[in-house]
């Protein structure tokens, strides 16, 4: 198939149908999605953003050991989830909890990783949602593994796989593309540019004009488009699922975000970026920009938006409630999942930890050192 050079060079500015301020940039408006899949949408950032707000709350708390905040990236992380379809795939990072959740993942589940539990704390293929992936990049070579089955297979499934700027200066991000442009692989590469690999600045990364540029040496068509218009990006990122759906393979889509809060709990932002720098994105606030559109169109009210944010709170709730729960862990765990069939170390070293478990539990013959020090002090 010969590719037409010129389609594929992402514009110049950012792809854009509501400003700021929530107006209206394509003139009759007849590029915007339709009025459901907005409210849908505002919906989701409105369930995203108290989810990442409670989220660090249970850090503070002691009940989660990290969490990367996708808070201020909101757009990003519903629109990724909203466009795809049930039969296909989503690969997160370990910052799209809120894509997972708005995917249709239990939130508990989902921060069960970031809690310390076993594995990834979720089923993928329940939701069709990978794991959370923390090496940066480490996911997209099998997203384009999971799309190329999928299309041997002769099934129209599509994935979607995301990343950050920071995962594009790893090799994985290169040689991912270079195979699903060859194999022509029904993925939807997503890069939330949110300006930060933890410090270190994009102009400290890339000399690129954009990242969407990237895909152009490996044959993958590039589209930038603003990251925090949520209208925008669920209008490129549908077009661009489709395109793979049809057989016309591979696409890059850079979302120019911002990254409000630090990198996790453990990093201080304030030590490389300035409070005027926060707050000049602050003003560009997904939630708000959308939220003025629709109020302005008569398609939100305050008994709408109290709605949403009730069914946030449940969210929350949710999470909470969840997290707040002790899980006794079992040992077995540690050999129930390695291999579809046991192997014969793995059996004798599950006897192993059974017989060295055995050996600490006290006899039911003889009282414990506890209940021996009780009765000597009576």
């Amino acid at each position: 198939m010969v590719i037409n050079e010129d389609l594929m060079l992402p514009t110049r500015e950012p792809v854009m149908l509501l400003d700021p301020e929530g107006r209206p940039t394509a003139g009759d408006g007849a590029a915007l999605p339709a009025p459901d899949d907005l409210l849908r949408g505002l919906a989701g950032m409105v369930a995203a953003r108290r989810f990442n707000e409670q989220s660090s709350v249970l850090v503070r708390q002691g009940r989660l050991a990290v969490y990367p905040s996708s808070y201020g990236q909101e757009a990003c992380q519903v629109a990724a989830a909203q466009v795809l379809g049930d039969g296909d795939w989503l690969f997160p990072t370990y910052r799209d909890t809120a894509a997972a959740v708005a995917r249709g993942v239990d939130p508990v589940e989902v921060l069960g990783l970031l809690k310390g539990d076993w594995h990834s704390g979720y089923d993928p293929y329940e939701r069709r949602v990978a794991p959370l992936a923390t090496p940066l990049a480490t996911q997209l070579p099998h997203a384009v593994g999971v799309a190329h089955a999928g299309r041997l297979r002769g099934e129209p499934t599509v994935v979607l796989a995301m990343c950050g700027d920071g995962a594009t200066s790893e090799g994985d991000f290169h040689e991912a593309l270079n195979f699903a442009a060859v194999f022509r692989a029904p993925v939807v590469f997503f890069v939330q540019n949110n300006q930060y690999a933890i410090s270190v600045p994009l102009s400290r990364q890339s000399a690129a004009p954009s990242l969407a540029h990237k895909g152009v040496g490996y044959g993958v068509p590039g589209e930038l488009v603003d990251g925090n218009d949520l209208a925008a990006l669920l209008s490129v990122l549908s077009a661009a699922v489709e395109r793979a759906r049809s057989g016309a393979g591979p696409q890059l889509v850079e979302g120019r975000t911002y990254r409000l809060q630090a990198h996790t709990n453990a990093d201080d932002a304030t030590r490389y970026r300035t409070d005027a720098e926060v707050a000049a994105w602050a003003d560009r606030d997904p939630l708000l920009r959308l939220d003025a559109y629709l109020r302005a169109e008569g398609l939100l009210d305050d008994a709408r938006a109290a709605a949403h944010a009730d069914a946030a709170e449940r969210l929350a709730r949710q999470t909470r409630d969840g997290i707040n729960v002790d899980v006794v862990p079992d040992p077995a765990d540690l050999f129930a999942h390695v291999y579809s069939r046991p192997t014969p170390q793995l059996v004798e070293q599950l006897a192993q930890v059974r017989d060295e478990l055995s050996r600490d539990e006290p006899s039911r013959d003889e009282p414990s050192a506890d209940a021996s020090n009780r009765a000597e002090a009576r």
